[in-house]
């Protein structure tokens, strides 16, 4: 990995990559018991089978799998019929996915516990957490960062499962009036994160670059991705200043949220990262 700077970067929950990061979502159609479910789960397991085919064929590195559907959300614990759910889920993308395919679990909205106890199972190498440590006000009310909980259950597991962690998370604002590079810094030197993501303020909104800069900077020692918005026309240049992207709206057909994956999308990003 390497920045603006030249700096040689390591990323340690993706090891062997040897350019920026490319991370795809795969967006779980609505599990049970939430609002949206369509009563198939074998229905919800294909689609999610064909956007990781589409992911690998299209050259990422890995994914995060993600209830995205699932709205609305629970601020925290979720109910234990969708941890049974994305269990389920990610143990049959983890059997179907290449061995170096990196795998992600982000158990939305906040329940981090959650989603590395599915990790430490299934055996995905890191997971998301949106609101690791202080605390944001959303749609959901308020998420509460439980940093302390998440980092003795990973030391109680002995999986060495990365934390990335988001800061000013989208959706989101956070309470109180720190900045951004020191939401990084407890992030990494308080909460134990292993990365950092900044995305911008809604789904497929546009990560500021001058905040990439600052959180890169804030957070020097750890990998930083940027989290949302990212297409084709600005990957590479966000990538100059940072470790790699997440991207999980425009690479699917004609951009559109609900659409699947496109393997063609995903190519011409990774190209563009080359």
């Amino acid at each position: 990995m390497s920045k603006g700077s030249g700096e040689a970067r390591v990323v340690p929950f993706a090891a062997g990559v040897s350019r920026p990061l490319l991370i795809g979502m795969v967006h779980l159609k609505a599990l049970p018991g939430s609002p949206n479910y369509g009563g198939e789960f074998d229905d919800v397991l294909r689609h999610a089978v064909t956007d990781l085919d589409a992911l690998q064929e299209g050259g990422a590195d890995g994914a995060i799998i993600e209830n995205f559907f699932d709205a609305p959300f629970y601020p925290g614990r979720v109910p234990p019929v969708t941890v049974a759910a994305m269990t389920a889920a990610a143990t049959r993308l983890r059997s179907h996915a290449a061995e170096n395919f990196l795998l992600g679990i982000n158990v939305l909205r906040n329940d981090a516990l959650a989603a590395l106890s599915i990790a430490s199972v299934v055996g995905a190498s890191f997971i998301r957490v949106n609101v690791h440590t202080g605390v944001s006000v959303a749609d959901q009310g308020f998420l509460v960062g439980e940093a302390h909980e998440t980092a003795r259950l990973r030391r109680s597991l002995g999986h060495r499962i990365a934390i990335l962690a988001d800061v000013g998370v989208k959706h989101a604002s956070t309470l109180g009036s720190r900045s951004l590079e020191d939401e990084a810094r407890d992030a990494v030197e308080r909460g134990l994160a292993d990365a950092v993501l900044v995305t911008g303020p809604r789904t497929g909104s546009p990560v500021d670059q001058d905040a990439l800069v600052s959180v890169t900077t804030a957070a020097n020692h750890v990998p930083v991705l940027a989290a949302s918005g990212v297409n084709l026309q600005t990957a590479g240049a966000l990538a100059r200043h940072c470790d790699g992207v997440v991207v999980g709206t425009w690479i699917k057909e004609s951009g559109a949220i609900d659409a699947p994956v496109d393997a063609g999308r995903v190519k011409q990003l990774s190209a563009s990262l080359q």
